[in-house]
């Protein structure tokens, strides 16, 4: 009798943790930041990232493009598509440990892929990615701050 209560116990407690792990879940705050030397503003919203802005980019402004919070699952990629559809944001959550959540970054630009690296977040941390030339000049850095 103890053995089958074992198996149960051994059989259930891998259950739940494969099953924690297809449902694990993680939200990111994603930020396309324009950075150039064109002016030298900073946007009001990146007020909060300027230092770092400043310390890894040598660039004179920095303007908010867009803004997403995204619920990433485990393998399940989220796409976003700019307003002219020819820069697309790919995230996918690969892996998730204590503390550290495993995401992958693909960006393409009229199907050529400009970026493709994989980042681990913490929790309550920005990751700043430099990422393809603009078009208009400069490049665009995505920052990801995520909560889990």
């Amino acid at each position: 009798m103890r053995r089958i209560a074992l198996l149960f116990t051994c059989v259930f407690t891998l259950l739940f943790f494969f099953a924690s792990l297809s449902l694990a879940q993680i939200q990111v705050r994603m930020r396309a930041i324009h950075a150039s030397d064109l002016g030298s503003s900073v946007d009001p919203s990146l007020r909060d990232l300027h230092k770092e802005l400043g310390s890894l980019f040598s660039f004179t402004s920095y303007r908010l493009m867009r803004e997403e919070m995204l619920n990433l699952a485990m393998n399940q990629p989220v796409l976003i598509s700019a307003r002219e559809g020819t820069i697309k944001f790919e995230a996918t959550l690969v892996g998730l440990q204590k503390g550290a959540a495993e995401v992958r970054i693909r960006v393409t630009r009229e199907g050529s892929q400009m970026l493709n690296t994989q980042v681990r977040l913490s929790p309550g941390r920005t990751v700043l990615v430099g990422g393809p030339r603009h078009l208009r000049g400069g490049v665009v850095i995505y920052a990801l701050y995520a909560r889990f």
